[in-house]
């Protein structure tokens, strides 16, 4: 089940996000081991499918977090799962704005939806960067562009604070189980600090350059989840029109060169007509967006993306907003 979240307009894109329905015995987050690090004081801005476990992760490896939500019994319920889940009252609570969240953290985290969610809860009086002290770092999870990051680097920076930009792989089941792929751009030296903090979320926590840089490998992430995607989909179109059992095919071609991620986590339930399996076709128009856009700027040709994003529209006017990314394969039946 999900509820709907907000209605988002960006170049001529109309999204609905949805977050899914929680049932309250569920835990929001899966247990892992961390590793041994220093206690920091820590806020975590934005608690979506996403910024949800990953504050939570932070908490339970033995951080002081404090987090904020635009819907405030978000973070309140937040804070009382975590409470439930053992984590010391005196550790954790939930801020009101997130200048006061940010007050007094050595590591400010935030995950949110775009590029002008980003700017409202960073900039401004009541923004993230207007309650963090000099020489603290404020880290965007949130899948933006490369612009706003190095727009937002600019202002950290007059503040004497650090910003990286830090965008993630691995959807909401990598985030309940603390183990995302998250590529940073910013200051190395700001990064190293925060590598052993950001751990509590990630298996890997990786510096590609400067400013901008975790933006444009995330880019790079999604030109390939696009081709490998539609590929994937008409391969099984192919051998279903040839009446082949499909299951067989993907366990013989998944042992050679054909093989891949998402032949393996999704190859079958695409067979099976099912599609309720995470990252959804909304967001990723939205990511295919930013491709484009920064396709445009940097004159990179992308003529494969930009018509899989045209197929991902088609699948959005199915009425597929929220199926994940593999329903592709629903324009081919």
């Amino acid at each position: 089940m999900y509820s709907e979240w907000h209605l988002e307009s960006e170049s001529s894109r109309i999204m609905t996000y949805f977050v899914p329905y929680k049932d309250p015995h569920m835990s929001s987050f899966n247990p892992k081991s961390y590793d041994p690090t220093t206690a920091s004081t820590c806020a975590f801005i934005g608690l979506g499918v996403m910024g949800y476990p990953m504050a939570a992760h932070l908490a339970k490896a033995g951080h002081q977090v404090k987090v904020y939500n635009r819907t405030p019994g978000k973070a309140q319920a937040w804070v009382a799962e975590l409470t439930q889940h053992g984590v010391d009252a005196n550790r954790i609570a939930a801020a009101s704005t997130p200048a006061l969240a940010a007050k007094g953290a050595d590591y400010v985290f935030v995950c949110v939806g775009n590029d002008d969610d980003l700017r409202s809860v960073v900039l401004g009086e009541s923004g993230a960067l207007a309650g963090m002290q000099p020489g603290s770092v404020l880290v965007d999870h949130t899948t933006a562009s490369a612009n706003v990051a190095r727009e937002l680097a600019e202002v950290a920076d007059a503040k004497g604070v650090s910003f990286i930009d830090a965008p993630v792989s691995g959807g909401q089941a990598g985030a309940q189980n603390g183990m995302l792929t998250v590529m940073c751009g910013g200051d190395s030296a700001a990064f190293d600090r925060t590598r052993p903090i950001a751990m509590a979320f990630s298996r890997a926590f990786t510096w590609m350059g400067p400013s901008g840089s975790g933006q444009l490998t995330k880019m790079v992430n999604q030109i390939c989840i696009a081709g490998l995607v539609q590929g994937l989909s008409e391969a099984i179109a192919f051998g279903q029109a040839a009446q082949l059992d499909m299951h067989q095919v993907l366990d013989v071609i998944g042992k050679g060169a054909a093989q891949s991620w998402q032949m393996d986590n999704r190859g079958k339930t695409m067979v099976d007509n099912h599609f309720d399996f995470g990252f959804a076709v909304d967001w990723m128009r939205k990511d295919l967006g930013l491709v484009l856009a920064e396709a445009n700027r940097n004159g990179a040709r992308l003529p494969v993306t930009a018509l899989v994003d045209q197929f991902y529209a088609d699948v959005q006017r199915m009425g597929g907003n929220r199926w994940d990314t593999s329903s592709l394969i629903k324009r081919l039946r």
